[in-house]
């Protein structure tokens, strides 16, 4: 395959002084056209759009280089410019940067410092991508081994942290060749987690030592030993996939130090009413229901109205009595109130902070056509959170806390999982709703791989009645009425889903962050 031959524009007033490094670029296969005036290359670039990119010296008789840069990014404004300056005043390096310069380089200059620069700016991602594919074969065979071997939460937390960053990788390249070969990975990944989960979930319920940290687990091991003199800000994200948390993890980090990244499992099922419950409680669904059995003993869509009382509770049974308060948004001008609320925040030892938007992004996506065609797949849908990300009073809420002496700590209550297997369940009238799991007496189902809990109470599941039990979806399934099965099947093919179990839903971020200006 031949080698791509790039083009460069090069201005300099002493650009016959620049021969050496022009003949050295030609050596490396790039093609130098050079300019000894600033006018002469605006003119060629008004009527020849055929380069890559612009070498350009700061300063030049008749127009500095911030003047031409200028002028070159109404001509062009997509084109990498390189600026080369003798002057090292702190003050031209800002505005240069400001600018949306590719790189800023200092005399003198050897020619490996000119290379490496055009280099980076034009060949990054394709040097990226070559790395990609040796890396990724050795990868692929080590992860295999891996998947095959894992024995352990912690041995999974690795394999799904691993899975993630390639996932990511290979989205930030022009690379598809492993789309393919990464997803059966996932695929395969998800089935042997599955089973371990199924294997093991009976003893971490019963009080095993050898289980990881759980939703119940969240407050008195890893929140509540935090409580000291700062107020801390307690941020809940619902259905806050992993991969989510690390496409936004840069934009955090700007502001924050990551002083701890640990994350932990889901309980089951993993839905807001079980998972979010146990972490405001620190109780597991069966203790929730007989110790808070009057915020408990309520339809399925009432069970999360009640999370500062469980806290309140929580907190007190750990013999802490201070101001604590508790906000939930949902709407954007829910966002806004709590922007112009946040300095009074202050004042509280402890605030908890639940962001409800990636949850209702996440129905919307069975139930509108829009979020259909915007969240169609794993790297849309990370795009789509980013997005909302940016712009949200999420943001807005950590901007305001990053200038502050405060402990911030993110989370979620439970991941999400796209769905493409439908299952048929038949239950009577009161079996709830949800795609992932199934809550009823008499549950019938002609499927061997779901993972069927007849005795609740043994995995700390409340049990209405008798014959009251839990059927919950693994890896990709989704379970579907007989009624209108085939409507139904195919309107939710493809969604995101939670309530089952999978490494999206189980394994979750819990993420502390300290100030950068404190």
């Amino acid at each position: 395959m031949n080698k791509q031959i790039y083009k460069i524009l090069w201005v300099d007033d002493e650009i016959d002084l620049l021969k050496p490094y022009i003949l050295f670029l030609e050596e490396k296969n790039y093609s130098v056209i050079t300019f000894n005036n600033p006018y002469s290359l605006l003119n060629h670039i008004k009527v020849n759009n055929d380069y890559d990119l612009i070498l350009i010296d700061e300063n030049m008789p008749g127009k500095t280089g911030l003047s031409l840069l200028s002028d070159i990014k109404i001509i062009s404004s997509t084109t990498p410019v390189i600026m080369i300056t003798k002057n090292e005043a702190e003050d031209i390096m800002n505005e240069a940067i400001a600018s949306e310069i590719s790189d800023y380089l200092i005399k003198p200059l050897n020619p490996n410092q000119i290379l490496m620069s055009v280099k980076k700016v034009l060949e990054n991602k394709s040097i990226i991508n070559q790395s990609l594919k040796t890396n990724y074969t050795n990868f692929f065979n080590s992860l295999s081994k891996n998947i095959d071997e894992a024995n352990s939460f912690d041995s999974w937390i690795n394999i799904y942290n691993q899975l993630i960053k390639w996932d990511l990788d290979i989205e930030k390249s022009s690379e598809r060749g492993f789309d393919e070969i990464l997803f059966s990975q996932k695929r395969e990944a998800n089935k042997k987690f599955c089973d371990f989960i199924i294997e093991n979930y009976k003893n971490w319920m019963r009080g095993s030592k050898n289980r990881p940290i759980m939703s119940h687990d969240i407050m008195k091991k890893l929140v509540f030993p935090k409580i000291d003199h700062r107020s801390i800000f307690f941020i809940l994200i619902d259905n806050f996939r992993y991969d989510q948390w690390k496409i936004i993890e840069n934009y955090v980090s700007s502001l924050f130090y990551i002083k701890n990244e640990k994350p932990y499992f889901s309980i089951l099922p993993t839905t807001t009413e079980y998972s979010r419950n146990s972490i405001f409680s620190s109780l597991l669904p069966l203790e929730i229901s007989k110790i808070e059995a009057d915020v408990w003993d309520i339809d399925e869509k009432g069970k999360n109205n009640y999370e500062f009382e469980l806290l309140d509770r929580n907190l007190k049974r750990e013999g802490f009595d201070f101001k604590h308060s508790y906000n939930k948004i949902i709407h954007y001008d829910d966002g806004i109130k709590l922007i112009n609320k946040l300095p009074n925040l202050l004042n509280y030892k402890f605030n908890s902070l639940v962001f409800n938007f990636v949850d209702m992004l996440s129905h919307a996506r069975s139930e509108m056509k829009l979020f259909k065609n915007l969240a169609y797949d794993e790297k849309s849908y990370r795009s789509l959170t980013l997005s909302w990300f940016k712009n949200s009073p999420l943001n807005e809420v950590l901007k305001f806390l990053s200038s502050h002496n405060v402990k911030v700590i993110i989370t979620t209550d439970h991941g999400t999982v796209r769905v493409d297997k439908p299952i048929k369940v038949v239950g009577d009238k009161n079996t709830n709703t949800n795609l992932r799991f199934k809550k009823g007496k008499n549950l019938n189902f002609n499927n061997d791989d779901l993972f069927v809990c007849m005795d609740p109470k043994n995995f700390m599941l409340p049990q209405e009645n008798i014959s009251t039990s839990y059927v919950f979806s693994r890896e990709n399934q989704y379970l579907i009425y007989p009624q209108d099965y085939n409507y139904h099947a195919k309107n939710f093919k493809d969604s995101f889903q939670h309530g089952g179990i999978s490494l999206e839903e189980m394994i979750i971020p819990f993420i502390e962050l300290e100030s950068k200006y404190n």
